[in-house]
């Protein structure tokens, strides 16, 4: 197991973060009436496209929290190699998911979700860094 430092948390974090927001965009899939948090924030209630687009972000999502979950050194799924790169490139998407959320023109989604984008943000570079 990974010591116990700033990284450590940050990571747990990162993870825990990541399945709750995996558990929210399948409830999105699912047709939840959320969906002014996310994806612009258009409809109540996302359309099939959207919904195929929610289902896909939870893929994505539970991949980046075992990357993180694994960085904590709870759990070795993945080859070091691929964590090591993927750590970068989650680093590069919430980095592009901070100012997306920012200028969303739902309101809700700038509110709830800038926030979280930056506290990921700030969590995994913290974890890629080896902080």
């Amino acid at each position: 197991m990974a010591e116990l430092s700033l990284g450590f948390y940050a990571a747990l974090l990162a993870a825990v973060m990541f399945v709750l927001l995996a558990l929210f965009q399948a409830a999105l899939a699912g047709g939840s009436p959320w969906g002014r948090l996310a994806w612009g924030g258009k409809e109540p209630v996302l359309p099939p496209l959207l919904r195929g687009a929610s289902f896909f972000a939870v893929v994505l999502l539970g991949f980046f929290a075992v990357v993180m979950a694994q960085r904590t050194g709870l759990v070795t799924l993945l080859p070091p190699s691929v964590v090591d790169v993927a750590i970068w490139v989650i680093v590069a998407y919430l980095a592009l998911g901070v100012p997306m959320n920012a200028i969303s023109r739902s309101l809700p989604e700038r509110l709830v979700m800038t926030p979280v984008a930056i506290v990921l943000f700030a969590a995994v570079l913290i974890v890629a860094l080896g902080l």
